[in-house]
């Protein structure tokens, strides 16, 4: 019968819960043998989260496999009672059909959502013509600046220049990185899109200290931002629709 007993990091368990809660309040969690997988698409379908982490991040990896319905909400609330250097214990069984999370001496019991309401999005297969390798950090800096202007960014690219843009009533905001100031960036030409803030700027405060994020992006296409954690043992692609008619 399916069981499972998998122990975790409080900053890890908080990683996975807020990258999710960044577009959806309910996801399917599916523990593999060798690890956790997650797909999410938000209501209206303009963001996606593929999300994979290895066994090996979790203190304690004990699964048969499993696909569990939860709620981002009361995962979150658990992992907020839990302290820098605590372990949070996440256990299920068929037995009592309940996720039982453990932190210290607090229990909370929870009942699993149905499934058949839960069904991961297929991933798009997408042939992007810039990419961008920053400072996670940097971009997020970038993220929150044109968000005191507009909930709308511009992300231009050209072989030497990778610039975030915003244009408002009043005001605006630049940002421009040189190809000295970042990591990498191939484009064969110069590219524009735009793309929605309000997606941007929540995920960018979960990525801004992991290090490097790449970005892909074209012409009224989605974005597909891509980032490590945790060493590299855990990884996040993120896709997010064009402000143009249309979607995936």
């Amino acid at each position: 019968m399916p069981m499972l007993n998998v122990t975790a990091r409080q900053d890890l368990m908080k990683t996975i819960v807020e990258t999710i809660n960044v577009v959806v309040e309910e996801a399917r969690l599916d523990f593999k043998e060798n690890g956790l997988e997650i797909r999410v698409v938000d209501p209206s379908h303009v963001a996606m989260i593929q999300m994979e982490v290895d066994s090996a991040a979790f203190d304690t990896w004990n699964v048969d496999e499993a696909e569990l319905g939860l709620e981002m909400k009361k995962l979150r609330e658990m992992v907020s009672l839990a302290g820098a250097g605590d372990l949070v214990q996440f256990n299920y069984s068929d037995d009592t059909g309940n996720v039982t999370m453990n932190i210290g001496r607090i229990d909370r019991n929870i009942r699993p959502l149905d499934n058949s309401t839960l069904n991961p999005p297929n991933l798009p297969t997408l042939n992007l013509p810039c990419e961008v390798k920053i400072s996670g950090s940097d971009l997020a800096q970038s993220f929150r600046a044109a968000m005191q202007v507009g909930d709308l960014v511009n992300l231009s690219a050209d072989p030497d220049k990778f610039v975030v843009s915003v244009s408002g009533t009043t005001d605006s905001v630049i940002v421009g990185y040189d190809k000295e100031d970042l990591t990498s960036i191939t484009c064969d030409g110069s590219t524009r899109s735009q793309y929605s803030l309000t997606y941007l700027v929540p995920l960018a405060k979960v990525f801004a200290p992991f290090g490097d994020v790449t970005l892909q992006f074209g012409e009224n296409l989605p974005l597909r931002l891509t980032y490590e954690f945790d060493d590299g043992a855990g990884s996040v692609e993120y896709f997010l629709a064009p402000r143009v008619e249309g979607d995936f």
